[in-house]
């Protein structure tokens, strides 16, 4: 079937700036990408899951701009011990970055890899994407697959002692960035991945995660605080048998932000929580967009979304969960909140269920609501200042999101770090 025209002038244009890397071993997939985009289109607000979030911007052929944000507030996560990988504007920037060596971690460029022929990322780049491509097509993590320059493949065949951590830095106004990570943990090892920074003007961002039996993967991001910047991350997971994956999302300003989770339980016994919080002020939208898929016995998934927002931002949360015929024993939660502190902000959710197996447990709630006055008024009637107690209860209620974090140190930084932006009014 043809293409709307408005739909295939605007997907022939954002393609008439981009230029696909040499491709050695990830040629075939980025061909297959480049053909599932030119068949499906890049997004339009007439598709079912861009209904709530305007695309425009995120495909726009013409050049983004957002101004830097400077601040002096220390670097998050600046005091762990971790490996650090640096991206500025979307490039590997190997004089801030550590020597990529980390026992049990073997890790590699994006750019390395298409300049070789065989290498193992080859079986998987692209391959969780195109996956993920059914039931809902995700147009712009097709793009990604088939024109990010950039990124790292991490094998993790051991438990390394510290993190990994990829920082992303904008330095220039019109930076529109691309990357494609790429994740394989072996049996039985185990891995933190650290993410934070602005990263670009324009960020699209693809990660491939391949979790086998017995891996686990702990996963911890933080986006802001630019407040001009467009992003659209997109990360796929498949996991194995008695595999653990736990993520965790905080976003901070940015005109347009949408985060897309895909994550595939393929194993029997396996674990997948996600779980974000986002604080949003004024010209602020922020949309998590989240597909589980249960394909196996006695598998485990958590969706716990809470958004704060004001001044007339607005928060989207879309959440499905599909529990496939044979797929018993499933237990399934989502659950996603707002707290709105004026009239003018708005919450849109779109939680749901669809069970093809009998003896499973799934449940979703969606709730939005103003401060609680009763606990305000406590605070305030024991001397609290009005903006500190607003903040305590704030805090209060992203907690549900922020206890996600198995690493007390890592959740710690967190909050922390929330703490101070609601300090300095975000």
């Amino acid at each position: 079937m043809a293409l709307p025209e408005v739909k295939q002038t605007a997907t022939e244009a954002r393609l008439a700036t981009l230029t696909m890397p040499e491709a050695g071993c990830t040629r075939a997939a980025r061909e297959d990408a480049l053909a599932r985009v030119l068949e499906m289109g890049l997004p339009g607000r007439r598709d079912e899951y861009w209904k709530y979030t305007r695309p425009d911007t995120l495909i726009s052929a013409e050049q983004p701009h957002a101004a830097l944000f400077h601040s002096d507030e220390p670097l998050l996560f600046g005091n762990l011990d971790r490996l650090k990988i640096v991206f500025i504007d979307g490039v590997f920037s190997a004089e801030d970055s550590d020597d990529l060596e980390l026992e049990g971690v073997n890790i590699d460029r994006i750019e390395d890899i298409c300049c070789k022929d065989i290498h193992w990322a080859k079986e998987l780049y692209g391959v969780l994407e195109s996956r993920g491509q059914s039931p809902v097509q995700r147009p712009l993590a097709a793009l990604n697959t088939a024109f990010a320059a950039d990124g790292v493949a991490i094998h993790v065949t051991g438990k390394p002692t510290k993190p990994i951590s990829l920082i992303y830095r904008h330095a220039s106004e019109t930076s529109d960035a691309m990357l494609h990570h790429i994740i394989r943990v072996e049996s039985g090892a185990e891995v933190t991945v650290l993410e934070n920074g602005p990263a670009a003007s324009r960020f699209n961002k693809c990660i491939e995660i391949d979790i086998a039996d017995g891996g686990t993967l702990h996963h911890v991001r933080a986006q802001g605080r630019d407040h001009e910047r467009r992003a659209a991350t997109h990360m796929f997971t498949r996991l194995g048998q008695e595999s653990v994956f736990k993520s965790f999302t905080l976003t901070v300003n940015g005109v347009l932000t949408r985060n897309e989770q895909v994550i595939e339980l393929t194993g029997d016994d396996a674990i997948a929580h996600v779980a974000g919080a986002c604080v949003g002020d004024g010209d602020f939208h922020h949309d998590d967009t989240v597909f589980v898929t249960h394909d196996a016995v006695n598998c485990e998934s958590r969706q716990v979304f809470k958004k704060v927002l004001r001044n007339g931002a607005t928060g989207v949360f879309q959440g499905k969960i599909l529990v496939k015929e044979g797929a018993q024993k499933t237990d399934g939660y989502q659950i996603s909140q707002s707290l709105l502190l004026d009239d003018d902000s708005q919450f849109l959710a779109k939680p749901e269920l669809e069970i093809y197996a009998d003896d499973v447990a799934c449940s979703h709630g969606s709730t939005s609501g103003a401060i609680d006055e009763t606990a305000l008024f406590y605070l305030r009637s024991r001397g609290v200042s009005v903006k500190d107690a607003t903040n305590m209860l704030t805090l209060a209620f992203l907690a549900e999101a922020v206890d996600e974090i198995e690493d007390e140190v890592l959740a710690e930084a967190i909050v922390n770090r929330l703490e101070g932006w609601l300090s300095r009014h975000i």
